[in-house]
């Protein structure tokens, strides 16, 4: 059976359904899912926009909601069969500037939603978007799951924590969760009104817009990305397999790439742009994890997973869509229309 007949005639919820992940996965369950409901509480700073569901808006739901909520939780998990838990604050820097906001949101957000559950739905299937930050500096690349988790900031401590909240409701409550320790990851319908949230859009707008990229430091950090449809597959992939009850699973490239040659690609692929190397700034050095390179080997042996889209096609593909839709991202006031 092909993995994408287990949501056939489901009901799907999506938190951070709104955003970059989200959004992508909504559009990958069109055809297939009975219906699909996207949870998002469009906080201007965050990812959430609504023309990311534009071509499709009549072929879902929309709850705009917050997951600290816990009233509109309680009723927007009733009946549902899969939920992709996405939404979270995603900024490393911010976390550390403002870490009660960080727990509260990746904390309670989630405790939230696990306790829905826990009350109105237990049957459901629970897929969390963990990140490859909850690992930290690494002993040693590439990372596989049995790695020590040592996070460098706030945000990687309470992803961490989040991320054993579902396992622990999954075990202790009968119910059914699992986790993605998600890449960096890169493509359309990516918030690009700043840069604390992924690194690499970002810099894709820079080069759009012929602006100036700093590197900081040599540069020479290897990186792992990965490119958006090739995440969203492996969301798929683990929700429709019962073997991915209580499992954590890494993604990964197999293609690490130093970030000064990165720069250079996106350079390259928008055609315009330019880089400058700086000095580390303080509030990123004391964050910064040196290199990251990922073992998925694990989802690759249990599920079949591995990446479709590398660099080049990825980046290409990316700086396309920004170019058609530019305005749609460019602005502040885009991404709060309701």
């Amino acid at each position: 059976m092909n993995y994408i007949d287990a949501y056939k005639n489901k009901r799907v919820l999506i938190t951070g359904g709104l955003g970059f992940l989200g959004s992508n996965l909504a559009e990958a369950l069109l055809d297939t899912a009975k219906e699909i409901i996207l949870y998002d509480a469009l906080i201007p700073m965050y990812g959430g926009n609504l023309f990311n569901i534009q071509n499709f808006k009549d072929k879902v739901s929309v709850i705009i909601a917050d997951t600290r909520d816990a009233e509109k939780m309680n009723e927007a998990v009733k009946g549902v069969d899969f939920i992709f838990n996405i939404a979270g604050q995603v900024s490393h820097v911010d976390s550390m500037i403002d870490p009660f906001y960080d727990m509260d949101i990746n904390c309670r957000g989630n405790l939230v939603l696990l306790e829905a559950c826990k009350k109105h739905n237990k049957d459901a299937k629970i897929i969390y978007a963990g990140t490859r930050g909850q690992y930290g500096k690494l002993d040693y690349i590439p990372v596989d799951e049995k790695h020590k988790m040592e996070p460098t900031d706030i945000y990687g401590v309470n992803k961490m924590a989040a991320e054993h909240y579902h396992l622990i409701y999954s075990k202790a409550f009968d119910m059914w969760a699992c986790s993605l320790r998600i890449n960096n990851t890169y493509g359309p319908r990516h918030q690009m009104k700043h840069g604390k949230y992924g690194i690499l859009n970002w810099f894709i707008r820079l080069a759009l817009d012929n602006g100036v990229i700093k590197v900081f430091g040599d540069g020479a950090q290897l990186r792992d990305y990965n490119y958006v449809d090739d995440v969203t597959r492996a969301f798929l992939l683990t929700g429709s397999d019962d073997k991915c009850r209580n499992q954590v699973y890494n993604l990964g490239s197999g293609k690490q790439i130093k970030f000064i040659d990165l720069v250079k690609d996106v350079l390259n692929a928008a055609g315009s742009g330019s880089y400058e190397q700086i000095p580390w700034p303080k509030d990123r050095e004391v964050i910064e994890i040196g290199d990251y390179v990922a073992d998925f080997s694990k989802i690759k042996n249990e599920l079949g997973w591995e990446p479709k889209v590398f660099m080049e096609e990825g980046l290409k593909k990316t700086c396309d869509y920004y170019k058609k839709y530019k305005s749609e991202y460019w602005d502040w006031h885009q991404s709060c229309k309701i």
